[in-house]
């Protein structure tokens, strides 16, 4: 194994541990702020390190669209693309032959697709789903080619996604082969249904990856059915390696689910509720668009560090309201910061053992509004 993930403390299912990348290590549970055109949206590189974030995701199916894969690889990979010199984890494209379904059709040996962008037809082949993410793009953690399916879905369709996902992570960990600083995870699918999942996990197993993903989730299911599939889904997959809750979620899903066993995390909620006037907190969510608060001259969060904590609310308020740059990069920054607030205050709640007492008043404090 290219990355050693050792576990420092558990309690109950949730653990906490480190991750060791030759780019540096990953606390864990991690969030992974998503950089889905090799940028954060709205922040620098470094606004990014200074919120704690250890890890970032990109994205290979819109990074293979623009810039592109070869020449990505021509500017020296998206590393040094970005000038991010941490770990990078990249998706595989599989989520997008979900949510493009429309202009997609797959295959058993590959995707084919027509660009959002221009309409310019593609190609992604677990070979090739590879190739951009491992070689062109470089990244420190890739994931196998997969097929996700919509919420919700019949058992059958799930089963053949399932299956043909097992296949393609096959032949993703043969194009990988065997590499000294580099990662490969595999993706556990079967939807909502037990059996099939446990049957993904066994076969993943057979396989063998440096990590291991949960696929299938935040596609529609909601809350309740997410928590009811991780109950059991985290423990059919290896506990001496990671296990990565793919595009998930909301500060309550992600303590949930670390109270279940999942330590990695990545979704776009923050920036994008910050671009869209919504500030996370302790408390819950705050749309910063209400008239309550424009003379409201309380800081948004003093607990938070970050630039926004020395603006008021009003100012924030309007800042959303103008519709200024600032106010999305202002509340961008400061969600980052909370996910990552949050992870930090996990992994201290965990190691001294009071994570249970953790949750127990985070779900009192953030469902009170």
């Amino acid at each position: 194994m290219p990355f050693p993930f050792d576990i420092s403390a558990t309690e109950g299912r949730a653990r906490t541990g480190v991750l060791k990348t030759s780019r540096g290590d990953i606390r864990t549970p991690a969030f992974m702020p998503v950089g889905t055109v090799a940028t954060v949206k709205a922040m620098t590189v470094d606004q990014v390190k200074a919120t704690g974030a250890d890890i970032i995701l990109g994205n290979t199916y819109h990074l293979m669209l623009r810039p592109g894969p070869e020449r990505m690889e021509r500017l020296g990979g998206l590393h040094k693309f970005m000038s991010w010199d941490k770990p990078i984890l990249t998706d595989s494209g599989g989520f997008q032959v979900m949510s493009l379904a429309g202009i997609s059709k797959v295959k058993e040996e590959a995707v084919t697709f027509s660009s959002h962008i221009d309409g310019s037809k593609h190609v992604l082949s677990p070979e090739r789903s590879i190739e951009i993410q491992a070689d062109r793009i470089g990244a420190d953690i890739s994931m196998q080619l997969d097929q996700c399916v919509a919420y919700p879905a019949e058992k059958d369709a799930a089963h053949k996604a399932m299956e043909l996902s097992i296949r393609w992570g096959r032949r993703s960990k043969a194009a990988f082969g065997t590499r000294e600083t580099q990662g490969l995870f595999g993706i556990q699918q079967g939807s909502t249904f037990e059996d099939l999942r446990r049957q993904s996990s066994e076969q993943l197993q057979e396989i063998g990856f440096d990590g291991y993903a949960i696929g299938g989730l935040a596609v529609g299911e909601g809350h309740q059915a997410m928590c009811e599939v991780l109950d059991y889904a985290p423990e059919m997959l290896p506990a001496d390696r990671p296990r990565y809750l793919m595009g998930v979620g909301k500060p309550i899903d992600l303590v949930e689910a670390v109270y279940r066993g999942v330590d990695m995390f990545d979704c776009v909620l923050p920036t994008r509720a910050g671009r869209h006037g919504q500030a996370w907190t302790w408390d819950g969510p705050i749309n910063l668009k209400n008239a309550r608060f424009a003379e409201d001259q309380d800081p948004l969060d003093p607990t938070i560090e970050g630039p926004s904590s020395q603006y008021s609310k009003a100012y924030l308020h309007h800042l959303v309201r103008a519709d200024e740059i600032l106010g999305k990069v202002l509340l961008s920054w400061h969600n980052i910061a909370f996910f990552q607030a949050l992870t930090a205050a996990m992994r201290e709640a965990i190691a001294h053992g009071r994570f249970e007492q953790f949750r127990r008043d985070f779900h009192a404090r953030h469902t009170s509004n």
